[in-house]
């Protein structure tokens, strides 16, 4: 599974980009465009306020979320 970490980079610390894997700075659109087509199944997307976010699947575990 892809690690996704958001960058908190957009105002009152959305994600605006994202890192996946090895890309650094993955636009919200494409990140969410990526999840949408199952490329990282460990992810699912949310709307929030009419915005749409990556988000990990929930499990016991803190380190592997979005949002450290």
């Amino acid at each position: 599974m892809t690690k996704i970490k958001g960058k908190n980079d957009g105002p009152n610390g959305r994600n605006e980009h994202y890192e996946i894997g090895k890309d650094k700075n993955v636009p919200r659109r494409n990140a969410v465009a990526q999840v949408k087509r199952g490329e990282h199944p460990g992810a699912h997307v949310v709307k929030v306020k009419g915005r749409e976010y990556v988000r990990d699947n929930p499990d016991s575990s803190t380190k592997d979320n979005v949002n450290r």
